[in-house]
C-alpha cells in the first residue's frame, strides 16, 4: 500500500501529535541544565523549578502593589480586548463579504478597496491609529479589526461566489427578493466558513493584540512580557508565551466544537 494511502489510528495520531512537544521539552531541559551548571544565575534558560516558583508568584500570590493576580487580570484584559476585536471583525467581514458576493453594484465600488486594505501592514499604521485613537482600548481594537477583518472580508465574498449558481437561480423562480435570498439561501451556508475565517485570523489577531499591549497598555499578556523583559525575566516570559499558546488552542477548539455542533452538514462534505 502506498504511503499517501496509510492513515494511522485515532490514538495513535495522539501519541505522534504530542512527540514533537515531548521531544522540544526534553531538548530544552538538556541545554537549560547545561547552562545552569556552567552558571547557576544564568536567566536565558530557566530550569523548570524556576518557571513554576514564577507561575505560582503571578498566579496564586496577590501583586504587593495592586492585590491583583496578575496572570489572571492580564489574561481577563487580553481576551476581553481580544474578543470585543475579532467579534466586530467578525460582523463586518460577514455584511461586507456577503454584501460583496451577492450584488455586483455593491461590489464594483467596495471589493477593490477591501483588497487593497488588506494589503496595508497593520503594524506599520499602529503609530497612525494610536495619533488617531489615542492610547486606550480604541486603538487596540482598531488595530485587531484592521489587521482581521480584510481577510475576513475576502475570505467571505470568494466563499458566496463559490456557491452553486443553481441555488440563487431557484431561489429567483420563487420569487424571492434580494434580502431573502441573503437570508435563507446564502448566510446558512457561508456561516460556518465565518467560524473557519476566524479561526484563520486568530494568530494574526494575537500578534496585533500582544504589539498594542507591549507599546500601550498598563496590564495585558503582551504588557507584562514586554514589562519584565528588561529584567531578562525568562521564568516568567516563558510561562506566559505557553499560556497564550494554550488560550489560542482552546479557542480555536472550540470554535471547531461550535461549528461541528451548529453546522454538522458542514463537516460532513468536508
Amino acid at each position: 500500500m502506498r504511503v499517501i494511502n496509510r492513515q494511522p489510528r485515532q490514538g495513535i495520531s495522539t501519541i505522534t501529535a504530542a512527540i514533537p512537544l515531548v521531544l522540544l521539552m526534553i531538548v530544552y531541559m538538556i541545554f537549560s541544565e547545561a547552562r545552569l551548571a556552567e552558571n547557576p544565575d544564568d536567566k536565558l534558560l530557566p530550569g523548570v523549578g524556576t518557571m513554576v516558583d514564577a507561575v505560582q508568584r503571578m498566579a496564586f500570590e496577590p501583586n504587593k502593589r495592586t492585590g491583583d493576580y496578575l496572570l489572571w487580570a492580564d489574561t481577563q484584559a487580553s481576551l476581553s480586548r481580544l474578543g470585543i476585536g475579532m467579534s466586530i471583525s467578525a460582523l463586518i467581514g460577514l455584511c461586507i463579504g456577503v454584501l460583496n458576493g451577492v450584488i455586483p453594484w455593491f461590489s464594483a465600488f467596495w471589493s477593490p478597496s477591501v483588497r487593497i486594505i488588506s494589503m496595508i501592514p497593520p503594524m506599520a499604521i499602529l503609530p497612525i491609529l494610536f495619533i488617531l485613537f489615542g492610547l486606550g482600548e480604541l486603538s487596540k481594537y482598531v488595530l485587531i479589526i484592521v489587521g482581521t477583518a480584510p481577510f475576513i472580508m475576502r475570505d467571505m465574498e470568494q466563499r458566496v461566489r463559490e456557491l452553486p449558481r443553481e441555488q440563487i437561480i431557484k431561489a429567483q423562480t420563487l420569487d424571492a427578493t434580494s434580502w431573502q435570498l441573503i437570508v435563507r439561501v446564502v448566510l446558512p451556508q457561508v456561516m460556518p466558513r465565518l467560524l473557519d475565517s476566524v479561526r484563520l485570523s486568530l494568530g494574526s489577531a494575537w500578534l496585533f493584540l500582544i504589539a498594542a499591549e507591549a507599546i500601550a497598555s498598563t496590564e495585558g499578556l503582551g504588557y507584562r512580557i514586554f514589562l519584565v523583559r528588561r529584567y531578562l525575566s525568562m521564568d516568567v516570559i516563558l510561562p506566559y508565551v505557553i499560556w497564550i499558546t494554550l488560550l489560542a488552542l482552546i479557542i480555536d477548539f472550540s470554535l471547531r466544537r461550535v461549528n461541528a455542533v451548529c453546522f454538522p452538514w458542514f463537516g460532513a462534505n468536508r
